[in-house]
């Protein structure tokens, strides 16, 4: 798996989300109605929907919104979302998967194709690149948000599946493996540890490290699946490097 790299892939996402506060409230809407009509209302036994609302949090989403939601796909009028998942290249050999949330599969996967298109890229066949990704659950926490010391910490969640734990920027990252997330999760809550986001990510075993021109043309290329009201993640191999960074935030 790769270094330093994937923890700023998810950094530069979340950054970017950020950014487009109402793009993101859909996307949490839409997953709490996936998370509802999957396992119920009730957060307590409902582990995507805990995320769901805990990220809702994170970004300010207002608590009443958050309610709607649940209330109004836990009735029969709600629509029906189908989740999808779409695999291809970007220039330069770069690996993206892009998972969605729509209620039209035919608008969706047209528009997914189109954006590969326009941008000299390819859409795969599903499957075909899901051997490059692991599939994690990531935590992100403000530092202020732990309490006792970081060293303790790290050893009290090794027994709840804690893979990598890092800390940068006063932002604390968890890592375990997608099938122990319930378990971080309901371990978080129980140590009054608010986080400021919880989501299952794919991570690349290994990164691809690109000039900067050819990286932020990569990253243009992933802003606009992003943008696409039917995406909810989109995860990629590009290596996000010090320089693209700096890149992106002068």
């Amino acid at each position: 798996m790769a270094g330093h790299s994937k923890w700023a892939n998810i950094k530069h996402r979340k950054g970017a989300q950020d950014a487009k506060r109402g793009k993101v409230f859909t996307k949490i809407i839409k997953e709490i109605s996936v998370a509802v009509k999957q396992a119920g209302d009730d957060p307590s036994s409902n582990p995507r929907l805990r995320a769901a609302i805990q990220n809702a949090k994170g970004v300010n989403m207002p608590k009443d919104n958050v309610q709607r939601a649940i209330k109004k796909a836990s009735g029969d009028d709600e629509n029906s979302y189908m989740e999808v998942t779409y695999e291809g290249y970007a220039p330069h050999g770069i690996a993206v998967f892009i998972e969605c949330t729509t209620d039209n599969i035919n608008r969706t996967v047209a528009d997914v194709r189109a954006i590969f298109n326009k941008t000299d890229g390819e859409l795969g066949k599903n499957g075909s690149l899901e051997f490059l990704f692991c599939k994690k659950g990531v935590f992100l926490i403000k530092r202020e948000e732990i309490e006792m010391d970081l060293e303790e910490f790290e050893i009290e969640l090794i027994d709840f599946g804690l893979e990598e734990f890092e800390v940068e920027d006063n932002i604390c990252t968890i890592i375990c493996d997608f099938e122990k997330f319930g378990i971080m999760q309901e371990k978080l809550a129980d140590m009054s540890v608010d986080t400021d986001s919880a989501a299952i990510h794919r991570i690349p075993h290994e990164s691809k490290t690109l000039p900067l021109d050819e990286g932020l043309k990569i990253l243009n290329i992933i802003e606009r699946f992003e943008d696409n009201d039917d995406v909810q993640q989109v995860f990629h191999n590009l290596n996000i490097t010090e320089e693209i960074i700096t890149e992106l935030n002068e």
